[in-house]
C-alpha cells in the first residue's frame, strides 16, 4: 500500500503536553501556595499555579487525581514561583534590611494590580495576623477567578523521576521597563529569550548504570538564594 500524506491526523489532542515551558504564555492564577524552602529556616517559596486558555480538543490533567468524575483541566497548567529565590528575612551584603512577609506582600500587591483587584488587596489591612493567613484568604476570596495576565516564564531544566526533562519554573525580574507579567497585549511583558530565562540541563557522560546514576533533581523546589 502507498504512504499516504493526507491521513496524518492533526497532531494535537493527546500529544500535546500537560504542562507548560518556559516562554511567553496567556495564563490565569487559579490558586497560590506557600511552600517551605528546606535549605533556610522560615524561608518560603510562593507558588502560582496557573492555566492557560482553554484548549480546543484538549484533555489536560484531572482536576482532582482521585475523583475523576471532577472532569479535567481545559488547558496545560504548571507551578510558576513568583521569584527565582526564596523569600526570608535577613539583609543584602550593603546593609538593607530584607523582611520576608513584606517582601511576599509587595509582589502580590503588583499582581492585584496587575489582575485589577487593587481594591481588594487594600481592604485586607489589618486583617490578617500572617502571612499564610494572607495567601488564605487571597485564594478565598479574591477576585481572580478567569482573569488572565500575559507571563515571561523563566526557568531551568531538569531529568523527572520518569528521566523526562521537565522545568523548575519562576517568574524573572523586571528589566528595561519590562515586567514579568501585566495585562495581554499591553506591551509591558519581558520578551522571552531563551539564552536568558533558561538554564539547560548540562548533558554529563554516562559512565555505568549503577544505583548511584539513580538520582533526579527535585521538582519544583530550587537550591537558589539570595538576598540581594
Amino acid at each position: 500500500m502507498a504512504l499516504s500524506t493526507t491521513d496524518l491526523g492533526s497532531g494535537s489532542g493527546s500529544s500535546m503536553a500537560k504542562t507548560i515551558a518556559p516562554g511567553n504564555h496567556v495564563l490565569k492564577i487559579n490558586n497560590v501556595e506557600l511552600e517551605d524552602f528546606k535549605f533556610i529556616e522560615g524561608a518560603k517559596h510562593l507558588i502560582l499555579h496557573v492555566e492557560t486558555e482553554p484548549i480546543e480538543g484538549f484533555e489536560g490533567f484531572a482536576l482532582d487525581k482521585d475523583n475523576p468524575e471532577k472532569g479535567h483541566f481545559k488547558g496545560q497548567i504548571g507551578r510558576v514561583k513568583a521569584s527565582q529565590y526564596a523569600y526570608a528575612d535577613g539583609a543584602t551584603k550593603s546593609g538593607i534590611k530584607i523582611q520576608r512577609d513584606r517582601s511576599v506582600l509587595i509582589f502580590l500587591q503588583g499582581l492585584s494590580k496587575a489582575l485589577g483587584i487593587n481594591e481588594w488587596f487594600l481592604e485586607q489591612d489589618g486583617q490578617h495576623e500572617t502571612i499564610d493567613d494572607f495567601v488564605e484568604a487571597f485564594n478565598k476570596t479574591a477576585p481572580i477567578k478567569d482573569k488572565y495576565l500575559e507571563m515571561c516564564v523563566a526557568g531551568k531544566e531538569y531529568l523527572n523521576k520518569n528521566s523526562y526533562t521537565s522545568y523548575d519554573m519562576w517568574l524573572p525580574k523586571a528589566e528595561n521597563k519590562k515586567y514579568a507579567f501585566g495585562e495581554v497585549e499591553a506591551g509591558k511583558v519581558i520578551t522571552y529569550d531563551e539564552a536568558k530565562h533558561l538554564k539547560k540541563l548540562e548533558v554529563k557522560d554516562v559512565n555505568n548504570f549503577g544505583d548511584d546514576d539513580d538520582f533526579t533533581s527535585p521538582g519544583g523546589l530550587s537550591t537558589d538564594f539570595s538576598l540581594d
